[in-house]
């Protein structure tokens, strides 16, 4: 009965260690991360990237 237990033990502490990568989660929160500092630069710079938008498009 107590090998039975022993390795039981065993491959429990192995599936808690092993870590195969970003869970869904980690990867909606690099998505989240990613999409808030797309809007603050747009917010930052929209009117910057228009007017040199606008100025192109006078000069051609």
């Amino acid at each position: 009965m107590s090998q039975v237990y022993l390795k039981l033990a065993a491959t429990l502490r192995q599936l808690t260690r092993r870590e195969e990568g970003a869970s869904l989660a980690e990867y909606g929160l690099l998505v989240a991360l990613i999409a808030v500092v797309c809007i603050a630069a747009v917010q930052l710079l929209g009117e910057q990237i228009n007017a040199a938008f606008e100025t192109i498009t006078s000069t051609l």
